[in-house]
């Protein structure tokens, strides 16, 4: 999706940060990717530690931080919607971020999935509306600039790093929900776990990051 054809057409660069990968991951992104980072720390990364590796090495003014198993819907409306906020253009040139409505793949989607994701979609583009900055990690568009100025995603959570960053971007900039920007994630995390579970580890650990300042989970289980 993300070849070199569309890299170059709309100026774009591919970042892969791995977390230490024990299969071809590494080898079939260094084939694709403009660079690649790699943990190899004795400690396991979180998910922001591994957003921030990656963000090291991006060159551009906009940042899209985008999970492994996320795609665009329709990419060449994300890539309009990007370019455009890129080029401070169109509904979102004031904004600093950009959260993303998610969905599941198609022909994956069943009917407790489709009222979920409305629900959720809408909560947070009722949250943007509110000034409230939030956003989901699936897919996150942020100002390179206004990322930097408040010290990226904090390393040291290991969940809730999403809402975090777009909380603390929220209180000095503007963060829009952006419908253009509709990603499709796997539901396998879902499906091992269950809404009820999985609703409730991110309401506790965000929560906890609200007034602790520290996730309530000592790991995020990955699901493959």
């Amino acid at each position: 999706m993300f070849d070199r054809t569309w890299r170059e057409r709309v100026g774009a660069e591919l970042i892969v940060s791995d977390g230490g990968s024990t299969d071809a991951t590494i080898s079939i992104a260094e084939a694709y990717a403009n660079a690649v980072t790699v943990h190899d720390g004795s400690t396991r990364q979180t998910i922001a530690g591994g957003r921030n590796a990656g963000a090291r090495l991006a060159k551009g003014d906009v940042i899209v931080f985008i999970n492994g198993d996320t795609v665009p819907a329709d990419l060449d409306r994300f890539t309009s919607c990007v370019v455009a906020f890129a080029r401070r253009q169109g509904r979102y040139a004031r904004a600093s971020a950009l959260a993303c409505p998610v969905r599941f793949r198609r022909g994956e989607e069943r009917l407790p999935d489709i009222l979920f994701h409305t629900f959720y979609n809408t909560y947070v583009h009722l949250l943007s509306i509110l000034r409230i900055g939030a956003g989901r990690g699936e897919c996150q568009v942020v100002r390179r600039d206004v990322f930097e100025r408040v010290g990226g995603y904090r390393a040291e959570l290991v969940a809730g790093e999403d809402f975090d960053l777009f909380a603390r971007i929220g209180v000095r900039a503007r963060v829009r929900f952006a419908p253009e920007l509709l990603v499709l994630e796997s539901p396998r995390r879902f499906r091992k776990f269950g809404y009820f579970r999985v609703l409730f580890a991110w309401t506790i650990n965000a929560l906890s990051v609200l007034i602790r300042g520290r996730s309530s989970s000592d790991e995020w289980e990955p699901v493959r």
